[in-house]
Order: structure tokens, then sequence, then C-alpha cells
């Protein structure tokens, strides 16, 4: 498995990422970066994508 970006580095970019799909009219979600989440998916429609970056 590969580590992740130090927070220096990743969070600038993850900021700059939701910016640009706010500015496309997605709706995102954000949190305090860095922060253990739980997730949770409901799915309510014909697909549903995975996104791995």
């Amino acid at each position: 498995m590969v580590g992740g970006a130090p927070a220096p580095v990743a969070e600038p970019l993850i900021d700059e990422f939701t910016s640009a799909l706010r500015a496309l009219g997605a709706h995102v979600e954000s949190g305090v970066f860095g922060a253990r989440m739980e997730v949770s998916l409901v799915n309510d429609g014909p697909v549903t994508l995975l996104v791995e970056v």
C-alpha cells in the first residue's frame, strides 16, 4: 500500500479539487482535514461510481 502525501502538500490539493468541483456546480461536503471518518453509502440510482485517487 502506498502512503498519502504529507498534510502540508495534500491539504491544498484537496482544497483546490473541491473548489474546482464546486465551480462546476457539484455539491461537495468537506470536513476537518486528516480527521478519522466513518462513511456510509445508500445507493439511490442506476449507477454507482467508485473513484480511487
